[in-house]
């Protein structure tokens, strides 16, 4: 029989360095409170008021999400605070399309061994990007999970909260035939497609995380690790413009699988998006993998990050203030197909 006496440390749980983690990331949280911010890190819960009467009829919108198989490039790189700001950013472009703006934001990060330097790599990622849309980091979770997650590997996981008033609620019911497709830029491949990308680059293509791709002038883990950027800053001036008809985070299924989201019955969106007009990042992936077409479009976004479904009359105005790309229109459906459909 073995006498050795055990506890949570030597089941691989280390409490204090759990603590020393919260402590160091307690002002990362703070930098983005607001007056709403009705308790402190740490709390049981998380508590957040807000003035209802700036709002006609307010209407919360909640969304979860994650960053996927990215984590493991910025593992692989031992560059921990983008991610944060990806997932910060990528739950504030889900809540948009519905014409919400960020109220509150909470996490999630299971490990395999805390570590809290990696902890407050991540966390001040997040403050960044809730500081840039305006959004408090109220709360989380750190869950130490030795025998689940490998030492070294963590996931990450978060919730946001937003609201709009019902009356700019969106998709909306605005959106018919010869409305204008606006294709607003990506910033790479936000965080999709991952799964597919490190196998091209690092099993086909043979590459490290540390190395230059020569044709595009930057590292591997640059390319890859480049932040998913919010488009609330941009959008937030047109969210009640009458003119806005729909938004679409072209995010997992490309422009197809999340562009149909929006089409109302009866419509189609005709896409016509040139080659020539899809990043070289996109391109290096297409040849390093020998993928077709319909690989690369249900796969990645091609350097479109969001969609808007907009009134002709408002083309000029909204191109120039975001630098979308006009990608196409809506049309009665000619045939019985796709709802979204890419024309040469």
């Amino acid at each position: 029989m073995n006498d050795k006496k055990l506890d949570y440390r030597s089941a691989g749980v280390d409490i204090q360095a759990g603590e020393e983690a919260v402590d160091s990331i307690r002002h990362l949280a703070k930098s983005t409170y607001n007056s709403n911010v009705l308790s402190d890190l740490g709390s049981f819960g998380a508590l957040f008021g807000f003035n209802k009467e700036s709002y006609a009829d307010p209407v919360l919108v909640a969304s979860t999400d994650g960053v996927g198989t990215k984590l493991r490039v910025a593992i692989m790189a031992e560059r921990y605070d983008t991610v944060g700001q990806d997932l910060v950013n990528h739950c504030v472009n889900d809540i948009l399309v519905q014409g919400a703006e960020p109220l509150f934001f909470l996490d999630y990060i299971g490990l395999g061994r805390m570590d809290p330097r990696i902890v407050h790599q991540i966390i001040s990622g997040m403050a960044k990007a809730c500081r840039e849309n305006g959004c408090a980091l109220i709360g989380g979770e750190m869950a130490e999970m030795p025998g689940f997650y490998q030492s070294g590997d963590f996931d990450l996981v978060g919730t946001i909260v937003g609201v709009v008033d019902k009356a700019n609620l969106l998709p909306a019911a605005r959106i018919k035939k010869g409305d204008i497709l606006a294709g607003i830029p990506s910033t790479g491949l936000q965080t999709n497609g991952y799964s597919l990308a490190r196998k091209i680059v690092f099993e086909h293509m043979g590459l490290g995380v540390n190395d230059v791709v020569p044709q595009l002038g930057a590292t591997v883990a640059d390319l890859l690790l480049s932040v998913h950027g919010s488009y609330l800053p941009l959008l937030r001036p047109m969210l009640r413009d009458r003119r806005l008809h729909g938004l679409a985070h072209i995010t997992g299924g490309g422009i197809p699988g999340n562009l149909k989201r929006i089409i109302p019955e009866g419509l189609c969106a005709y896409v016509s998006y040139a080659d020539h007009e899809i990043p070289p990042l996109f391109r290096l992936l297409q040849e390093g993998g020998n993928l077709d077409r319909e690989a690369m479009l249900e796969t990645f976004n091609l350097g479109i990050g969001m969609i808007a479904v907009i009134d002709p009359a408002f083309a000029s105005e909204f191109m120039s203030a975001t630098q979308a790309l006009v990608i196409g229109e809506i049309e009665e459906c000619r045939t019985p197909e796709d709802k979204v459909v890419f024309i040469d």
